[in-house]
């Protein structure tokens, strides 16, 4: 316990410790001067077993105090101190919206185990990876919904991945409004880079509340940066229908608006993703990680905690232990 304590002892003014030179000096001038003080009596040999007492025997005591004292004084003068440090993280976070398609199609299973699922399991380690940023989430389908406002708590975040699913809204492929409420979710934001991931498996369905090219124009004017991800294999892919016999699996063609999802990114100085597999996906949101790296400093406060004052309360009272034996048990008489 006492190693563990002085292990976190750190001294301001070590070389106060030089003064521990001068004890052993001390030391040997109180060894010959006792030896110069003392008298030569004669006696009988049976007398002289009477002279050996306590007192004798603990006559040095008094001394052996004053060194420990003036040990302990020098202890204090070297300025013992309890060193702790704080780290503080200041920097540039990335405002980034995740908006995802949860649309029917995004049920096929050519990303295990199925395209939402993928999605949701790459986004919930992407949001993991960046604890100094806000992010939020919108999911779209024939309409879109703002999932999670932009936040820096992961635990909400991860919650409302978790609870992403289809069937949450309208059917179909909306990709202007999902678009166009991720814009809104970020706008206003101060952050120094604003970044929308928007993930989808297919070709926009037209008619709906807002024109993709119309919310892409949008995003351009804010100055929000567009990474797009088209998610499916080549050709088929199986997908779960519902049919009167039931949940049965059905080959669907895959069809993505390259050509869109191209134009988004690349007007608004993103980059446009196609994710073939669950691997591919994983690392594009990788590469879009690195891409998008948060300024973060970290400064170092180092606070201290004087110490020194159990060593001078420590000095003082041996040194008053020593003048009370020294003039009371080992008082000298003339």
């Amino acid at each position: 316990m006492l190693f563990d304590y002085f292990n976190t002892i750190t001294f301001a003014q070590p070389w106060f410790f030089t003064l521990f030179a001068l004890l052993p000096v001390l030391i040997y001038w109180h060894a010959v001067k006792g030896n110069s003080q003392l008298g030569t009596i004669i006696i009988s040999d049976a007398g002289a077993r009477g002279l050996s007492s306590w007192k004798n025997s603990f006559r040095h005591l008094p001394f052996v105090l004053r060194v420990l004292a003036l040990s302990a004084i020098i202890i204090a003068l070297a300025k013992p101190q309890t060193r702790y440090e704080l780290q503080q993280s200041e920097g540039e976070g990335v405002d980034i919206v995740l908006c995802i398609d949860v649309s029917g199609s995004m049920t096929a299973q050519d990303l295990q185990p199925n395209r939402i699922e993928a999605a949701k399991n790459v986004a919930e380690e992407f949001v993991r990876r960046r604890p100094n940023d806000r992010i939020g989430v919108v999911v779209f389908a024939g309409e879109s919904f703002t999932q999670c406002p932009i936040t820096t708590d992961q635990g909400v975040l991860l919650s409302a991945i978790e609870n992403i699913h289809n069937g949450l809204l309208v059917d179909g492929t909306s990709i202007g409004s999902g678009l166009g409420t991720s814009v809104d979710r970020i706008r206003s934001s101060k952050a120094k880079s604003k970044v929308i991931i928007l993930l989808t498996d297919g070709v926009d369905g037209g008619g709906y509340i807002i024109d993709p090219n119309t919310a892409k124009e949008i995003a351009k004017t804010f100055g929000i940066k567009v990474y797009t991800i088209g998610v499916g294999t080549d050709g088929y892919a199986p997908q779960p229908k519902n049919t009167d016999l039931g949940v049965v699996m059905q080959m669907t063609k895959v069809s993505i608006d390259e050509k869109l999802l191209t134009s988004i990114a690349t007007e608004t100085g993103g980059k446009y993703f196609r994710a073939k597999d669950n691997e591919g996906l994983t690392k594009i949101y990788d590469e879009i990680d690195k891409l998008e790296k948060s300024k973060v400093e970290i400064s170092a406060i180092t606070r201290y905690t004087e110490k020194f004052f159990p060593f001078v309360m420590v000095a003082l009272a041996l040194l008053l232990a020593e003048l009370v034996l020294r003039y009371t048990v080992f008082k000298k008489f003339p």
